[in-house]
């Protein structure tokens, strides 16, 4: 996308209005009064084939009546006259167009074509086009209102600044009366609609860039441009602008309502979320994360690298809630230091226990100067990462003075702080509202939704910590002449032995005697499997024998297992048998990889052999995770006690499971032609012991 014609577009000195009306209601009427109410200084020219005038300003009867070059177009006209208006906004140089007309790839086949021919126009011509099925976007910044949703301008107020991006018109609009109830500058508010040519992708690109944006709340059902995505995020991270995103399609469902609503097919969830994590985007499930989220990271954007979380409140309940709760959220609580205690101390009355959570029972109603020095306290200890203070608010002068004794803290705290007053929708002193919203706290009715915010807000921290490593990049080889589809297992554990990679001992027989030979060199038990491209599910149709203890038994497992697979597989052409010995017990995991379509190499690792299966105990990680963080992430699967050693067992070293994770990771990036890497089980063994993969199944997409 032309960033130029881009910036036209958000930044207009000169627009057209197509399909001009003198009708307040209309989509024309309410454009022109949005225009109207920011006081719009550039140059409006407006367009109407049946009215000479509109509110008293002259019209052109056509596009192609306009000045050369202006900067943005708002087309307001029905569905089929689309295609010809950004035709002729090409021929007069418009630099951006916005189109609110719905019917298009939202529709289905003849909607898709359509905007196919519009969006190919447009970009023929270097046109920013934002929509189809789009309401526009409002430029607070500069004053640029291109929506058709009555809209007026927002206070300036020192504090942060938001840039909102979303494909939803009306999650726009909600983020936008959201943040500006909460005292939060909006700067940019775009939809985006169909995106036939603008993407989330493109808007954000762009407004990372700019001096007025501080954070971005994100709200996408299809992520069209990964590669570009990913790239804004990493410069919004580098620049130290939170990026806060929900994304919904964790259920099938959700996928299916996510392309029937921008008519676009939705991407693998977790895989998103996975690598976009790791561009230290904070990816939030519902729209109340959203809004708390991005409000604490706007007003705190320091991320938090160290110190866990400190809860403060007048209510011995509370205390106990948030040990709950904050266990669930996985919000590990700060162990208060010697000196933090000594402090408390001092300051509570002796019925008091100096604790974190902190329950300052009723002093404060005496004392409410030990609602603001608690929480200094808290914040002066290296060991607290963030504090949440859930109160009960009282009466209003009482409201008024826990105010004033903790808004001054708060303000010049760089820690994250979060302020509650419980009580739900009871209505809040006036003079209380007015000192929370000039404060320009995070402010909270609910400590849970506090708790889960700051939860992320400590996540945000630890993405961003982890974002700038990458794992080391070893040789690995560069693999040639391999056909498309699957290969045989002993194919793949070729591949595997030249990464540096333990397998079984053995080899592959074509025929019995050579299976004899084979297993008197590696020694008996052996186990044996059938081998050929297209046998990728071995076990199914009697492929596997183990435990073979003798020459007679092998010779007996050769025949059963060709009668077999004849039998279930007539025209399969055998390849031969893989002998290989028995490998010591261990704990078997997967480790695995695929490259998705949109996305890329991703990798994936947990409890293997049958317990894939039953418990699918895994979790996906980005490829350039470094032999740390690999073990970390083996160290979150539901069964990571088995890596501690049950029952007597020794522990298991995983440092050579990370290794494995990294070279399969190496040798995707430097083969794309690989499309997906399984091996299970790879056995992990005790220290001292490397692990050994016992299968292994590639396939191969063909050169890309």
């Amino acid at each position: 996308m032309n960033s130029n014609n881009l910036n036209r577009l958000l930044r207009p000195r000169s627009l057209a209005v197509v399909g001009a009306s003198d009708d307040p209601r209309s989509v024309s009427g309410l454009v022109q009064a949005n225009l109207s109410r920011f006081n719009y200084t550039g140059e409006v020219h407006l367009v109407s084939r049946s009215r000479p005038e509109v509110n008293g300003k002259a019209c052109v009867p056509s596009i192609h009546d306009l000045p050369e070059g202006i900067d943005a177009a708002v087309i307001i006209t029905p569905q089929a006259g689309v295609l010809d208006a950004i035709s002729a906004c090409a021929a007069r140089g418009i630099g951006g167009a916005v189109v609110f007309a719905s019917g298009f790839s939202e529709l289905g086949c003849e909607g898709r074509e359509l905007q196919e021919k519009i969006a190919r126009t447009a970009r023929e011509a270097g046109i920013a086009l934002l929509g189809p099925n789009c309401m526009g976007f409002v430029n607070f910044a500069d004053g640029v209102p291109l929506t058709f949703e009555p809209v007026s301008p927002l206070l300036h107020r020192s504090g942060p600044r938001i840039g909102i991006i979303a494909q939803s018109g009306a999650i726009n609009a909600n983020l936008r009366q959201a943040f500006a109830a909460k005292g939060i500058n909006v700067s940019f508010s775009v939809s985006t609609g169909n995106e036939a040519v603008l993407s989330a992708e493109d808007l954000l690109t762009q407004l990372v860039e700019a001096s007025e944006v501080d954070a971005f709340a994100i709200f996408v059902e299809m992520i069209r441009k990964p590669d570009v995505f990913l790239s804004a995020c990493g410069k919004a991270r580098a620049a130290g602008k939170p990026v806060v995103l929900m994304h919904p399609g964790r259920s099938p469902k959700a996928r299916e309502a996510a392309q029937s609503h921008t008519g676009a097919l939705a991407g693998d969830y977790e895989v998103m979320r996975t690598l976009v994590e790791r561009q230290g985007v904070v990816v939030v499930d519902t729209l109340d994360e959203l809004f708390d989220v991005t409000d604490i990271l706007a007003r705190f954007p320091k991320p938090v690298t160290s110190g866990n979380a400190a809860v403060v409140s007048n209510s011995g309940a509370i205390r106990g809630i948030s040990i709950d709760f904050c266990s669930d959220l996985g919000l590990e609580l700060a162990s208060l230091q010697g000196t933090t205690l000594n402090a408390l101390k001092e300051m509570l009355p002796d019925f008091a226990t100096p604790d974190n959570p902190l329950d300052l029972t009723s002093a404060g109603m005496q004392q409410p100067e030990l609602f603001g020095a608690t929480v200094q306290a808290m914040l002066d200890d290296s060991g607290v990462g963030s504090v949440v203070v859930a109160l009960m608010g009282g009466s209003a002068p009482q409201q008024v003075a826990k105010a004033k004794s903790l808004l001054p803290v708060i303000e010049k705290s760089d820690k994250p702080v979060a302020f509650v007053i419980m009580g739900d929708g009871n209505a809040l002193a006036d003079e209380f509202n007015a000192m929370v919203f000039e404060g320009g706290v995070p402010f909270f009715r609910s400590p849970d939704r506090a708790l889960r915010a700051m939860a992320h807000v400590h996540r945000y921290g630890q993405l961003v910590a982890s974002s700038g490593r990458h794992g080391a990049s070893a040789s690995v080889p560069r693999l040639m002449d391999l056909q498309p589809g699957p290969i045989a297992e002993y194919k793949g554990k070729e591949i595997l032995r030249q990464l540096g990679l333990a397998t079984p001992e053995g080899g592959l027989a074509r025929t019995v005697d050579e299976a004899i030979d084979i297993a008197g060199r590696i020694g008996f038990p052996v186990v044996i499997k059938a081998q050929a491209d297209s046998l990728t599910h071995k076990s199914d149709v009697g492929g596997v024998a183990v435990g073979i203890k003798d020459n007679e038994a092998l010779r007996g497992a050769w025949k059963k297992m060709h009668d077999s697979i004849g039998n279930a597989c007539p025209d399969l052409r055998l390849e031969g048998l893989l002998i290989e010995s028995m490998a010591k017990p261990g704990l078997e995991l997967v480790i695995g990889s695929r490259r998705d379509p949109l996305w890329g190499v991703i990798m994936l690792v947990g409890l293997g052999g049958i317990w894939i299966e039953a418990l699918k105990d895994v979790r996906l990680l980005a490829p350039d995770l470094d032999e740390a963080e690999i073990i970390a992430a083996l160290k979150k699967l539901k069964g990571a006690a088995m890596f501690s050693g049950l029952r007597g067992q020794a522990p298991v070293d995983l440092a050579p499971v990370a290794r494995a994770v990294r070279l399969v990771a190496n040798l995707m990036t430097v083969n794309p032609e690989i499309a997906e890497v399984d091996i299970n089980p790879f056995i992990a063994y005790p220290s001292g012991r490397d692990g050994i993969a016992l299968d292994a199944l590639f396939a191969i997409a063909g050169p890309r």
